[in-house]
């Protein structure tokens, strides 16, 4: 099984100080996988920066000139959440230009699958803003990258960050060639994200959202994926699978409430490798979104590694989250969504 990673000390650039989005983020993941040996099991594959032409297959030219407007002054915030710094917009190419390199080696058969370790993250910036820590969507810019450098029609993208990848649905949401399922905690932010948000026009029903709870763990992310994403992804039949990946999910990560184990990302890793491995011939690229426990991020995107590469034992050192004494009700907002995706 031939796996890839990109990783670049550039993304280490995009310098945010003590915003949780900060370089320590990929200094644990990286420490993390070398300790392990598992770095020496991967292929590496060296990222370069997106066009300008690229970008602009999912974002305005105005909103690219901003980031460069940005970083060329010296940095500033782009919204209330988002940093930037003088190399900002370089790193923010290069993580998109990571992901499409990423991209390149799986649908070239380098490799079977591929996770690109890029910040800054993607998944909020929408057609004309950058916002929620994220610069360019970096996801967007791929799946068109796809579709118009190797001719893809249906391309699938699964997003389980805790939050909501409105910047993905809004550039998709009326494109029937992109399927695009989230899982993620409502109420929270940035808002979006309903059961009823579905998609308009010819892509009508190709957008699916699991708005979940908080306090949601394991069982809760099993049930979504195996009940839903399942029956949707075989009935679109993808011909490749994007992961937004975002460990902000995990119980010990403090911008959310969720409560999903290192073990339970190895769950719904090992789920979406076994529908591309039945529908589009294992190809899948993951690209890094949230996580901030920096602990919880580097022992999941190990064990996402772990299940890429096949390997059966998966470290979990946290373990589960100590006795919720409650679950969260779920069984009716699964069966809404079941019923407007008719899965019922």
């Amino acid at each position: 099984m031939k796996v890839g990673i990109v990783y670049d000390p550039i993304y280490l650039e995009h310098e945010t100080g003590s915003h949780p989005e900060n370089s320590q983020r990929l200094v644990a993941i990286m420490q993390l996988l070398e300790e392990s040996g598992l770095s020496q099991k991967l292929i590496h594959i060296p990222p370069r920066m997106a066009t300008i032409k690229e970008l602009l297959a999912a974002h305005s030219r105005g909103m690219i000139d901003n980031v460069e407007f940005y970083s060329q002054r010296g940095g500033g915030w782009l919204d209330g959440d988002t940093p930037s710094s003088p190399a900002s917009y370089t790193a923010a190419l290069y993580a998109a230009g990571g992901l499409l390199q990423a991209t390149d080696a799986v649908l070239s058969g380098e490799t079977n699958s591929a996770f690109a370790l890029v910040r800054p993250p993607g998944h909020h910036a929408t057609y004309d803003r950058s916002m929620g820590f994220c610069l360019f969507n970096n996801v967007a810019v791929a799946a068109r990258y796809a579709e118009q450098k190797h001719g893809l029609e249906r391309i699938l993208i699964v997003d389980f960050d805790v939050h909501h990848g409105n910047g993905t649905q809004d550039v998709f949401y009326e494109d029937p060639s992109v399927m695009y399922f989230s899982t993620h905690q409502y109420p929270h932010y940035p808002g979006t994200g309903d059961f009823d948000e579905i998609g308009s026009g010819a892509a009508r029903g190709n957008t699916i959202n699991m708005p979940f709870p908080s306090g949601c763990g394991d069982d809760e992310y099993h049930r979504a994926y195996y009940e839903i994403l399942a029956p949707v992804a075989r009935r679109f039949r993808p011909q490749i699978i994007f992961v937004s990946a975002g460990y902000d999910t995990h119980w010990a990560d403090d911008l959310a409430g969720m409560k999903v184990s290192v073990s339970g990302f190895a769950d719904i890793v090992t789920l979406i490798k076994g529908l591309a491995n039945d529908l589009c011939e294992g190809r899948m690229v993951f690209t890094l979104e949230g996580g901030y426990n920096l602990q919880a991020l580097a022992y999941s995107v190990k064990a996402t590694f772990d299940v890429l590469l096949g390997n059966s034992k998966i470290d979990d050192p946290m373990g589960q989250p100590g006795n919720r004494g409650w679950k969260p009700a779920v069984e009716s907002i699964l069966e809404q969504v079941k019923k407007v995706h008719q899965l019922v």
